[in-house]
C-alpha cells in the first residue's frame, strides 16, 4: 500500500484540503503529517479540526513546539511579527487544539510493503530544528540523519521537495502544503500549490496539487 507523506501545512486548511482531495482520489489511504500544522497562517483551527477527523500520524514540528511554548534558545531569531502572528493563533485554538499539539510524536517508525522501515520526524530524528538540504556536505548530512539503520527517513521543515541517500537509507523531504514556494528566481515566492509525496516500497513521486479553486 502507498503512504503519503505531508508537511508544513502552516494553517494553510483550503491547500490541505486540496491534498486529501487528491489523495482520496488516488485511494492513498495511509497518510503521515511530519509537522508544522498550525502556526502562519489564517486557518489554523481549521487545519487542526480536519487532522482530527483524518485521525492521521503527526509528527512535532518547531512551529508546534513554539505555539506550546517561546523558545530561549532558538536556532533562529525570533521576530516580532512571529511573536504577534503567534498570540493571534493561540486566540483561534481551544483547549482542545492545544491537547491535540501535546499529542504530536518527536519520532514515528512505519513498516512499508515489503517489510521496508521509514523513520519519519520533523527536522531530523534529533531535533525538529535541524535544516537539511540538498547542499548539505555529506559528513553533515550523516550526523543528522545517519545510523538509523532504516531504509528510509522522512522530513520537513525546509519547505522543498528533494530525495537524497544518506548513510544507506533514502531520505524523502515532501515540501510544503501550505506554504510552497517557486524557486526559479533569486528570491522564492511564495505559489499556490500543495506539495507532498507518495512512497510505493523503495520508490518515491514527488506530487504538487493547485489549491486557489480548492472548496
Amino acid at each position: 500500500m502507498p503512504l503519503a507523506l505531508v508537511s508544513d501545512i502552516h494553517g494553510n486548511d483550503v491547500a490541505l484540503a486540496a491534498v486529501v482531495a487528491e489523495l482520496e482520489r488516488l485511494g492513498v489511504e495511509q497518510v503521515v503529517c511530519l509537522g508544522d500544522v498550525a502556526q502562519g497562517g489564517s486557518q489554523p483551527a481549521e487545519v487542526r479540526d480536519r487532522l482530527a477527523d483524518l485521525g492521521w500520524p503527526v509528527l512535532l514540528g518547531n512551529a508546534d513546539a513554539f505555539l506550546l511554548e517561546v523558545p530561549a534558545d532558538s536556532p533562529e531569531p525570533i521576530t516580532d511579527a512571529q511573536l504577534e502572528r503567534r498570540t493571534w493563533t493561540l486566540a483561534q485554538l481551544a483547549p482542545g487544539h492545544h491537547e491535540q499539539i501535546r499529542s504530536f510524536l518527536p519520532l514515528l517508525d512505519v513498516e512499508l510493503e515489503g517489510g521496508l522501515i521509514l523513520r519519519a520526524f520533523h527536522g531530523s530524528p534529533h531535533s525538529y530544528d535541524d535544516v537539511v538540504l540538498p547542499e548539505t556536505p555529506d559528513a553533515q548530512a550523516e550526523r543528522m540523519l545517519g545510523g538509523s539503520g532504516v531504509d528510509l527517513l522522512a522530513g520537513g521543515h525546509t519547505h522543498l521537495q528533494w530525495t537524497r541517500y544518506v548513510d544507506g537509507a533514502l531520505y524523502v523531504n515532501p515540501g510544503s502544503v501550505g506554504l510552497a514556494y517557486d524557486r526559479l528566481d533569486d528570491e522564492p515566492q511564495p505559489t499556490a500549490v500543495a506539495e507532498y509525496a507518495v512512497v510505493t516500497g523503495a520508490s518515491v513521486e514527488f506530487r504538487r496539487v493547485p489549491w486557489q479553486s480548492a472548496s
